[in-house]
């Protein structure tokens, strides 16, 4: 096993903070210019956050063509979506998965456009989840990836949505998976990481952890998604 110091570890937590600041400002900007507005394509929004982001934070060219943007029955499709016009109705899920793949981490929210209740409570309901999830972890300084997946799933469960994936999280610096048996569980919040959560990797670095809440909501064909570090603020 590695030995790093504690500037290493500070950095490497600044690192993983700077991504998700930037995400956070990203996402501000682009609900309060109205880039996301019924009658534009996902594509159309696609660009415009690329353009934003390269313009106004400085990330790095060669984000056009990229897609960050899901509405509608697409928040419901895994793998690459067809694009398609945004409507006055719509849950709308934001991913800047692929911006931020640099800083080794991930976010994403999930606005509703127009006023319908319960497309305005799927996105209430993310936070709340999510804001429990974080609470439990806090709450157990031993918590197991297997015991995380099990609350959170009960915290869905009260809502009356389903979980839309079959983990909550992953280590930072791990791709999106869809398959657990594809994947090392113990990189993952799911049924089957019976490690603890907090510990040292064999790289030497401690573990640091993306939060993906996924909730669906069968009944009106939508689904939404929550993303952020689990346990750095």
């Amino acid at each position: 096993m590695a030995t790093l110091d504690r500037m290493d570890l500070r950095l490497r937590s600044l690192h993983l903070l700077e991504g998700q600041h930037m995400a956070q400002r990203l996402f501000a900007h682009v609900i309060s210019a109205r880039v996301i507005t019924p009658g534009r394509s996902e594509r159309e929004v696609d660009d415009r956050i690329a353009l934003i982001a390269q313009e106004v934070f400085g990330v790095r060219a060669g984000l056009v063509g990229r897609r960050f943007v899901r509405s509608g029955p697409n928040t419901l499709v895994g793998g690459r979506w067809p694009n398609r016009v945004i409507g006055g109705q719509d849950v709308v899920v934001l991913d800047f998965e692929s911006l931020l793949a640099p800083y080794e981490t991930g976010f994403a929210r999930t606005v509703a456009v127009g006023d319908g209740p319960e497309r305005r409570r799927l996105v209430s309901d993310l936070a709340v989840v999510a804001d429990a999830a974080r609470a439990a972890f806090r709450s157990d300084e031993t918590i197991t990836g297997r015991r995380l997946h099990a609350e959170t799933r009960t915290l869905a469960a009260e809502t009356g949505l389903t979980l839309g994936s079959w983990h909550v999280g992953r280590l930072t610096g791990t791709p999106p998976a869809t398959h657990a048996e594809t994947t090392r569980p113990e990189a993952f919040i799911g049924p089957d990481n019976d490690r603890p959560l907090r510990r040292t990797l064999e790289e030497g670095w401690r573990a640091h952890w993306i939060l993906e809440i996924h909730l669906v909501d069968h009944r009106h064909g939508n689904a939404g998604v929550h993303t952020e570090l689990l346990d750095l603020a």
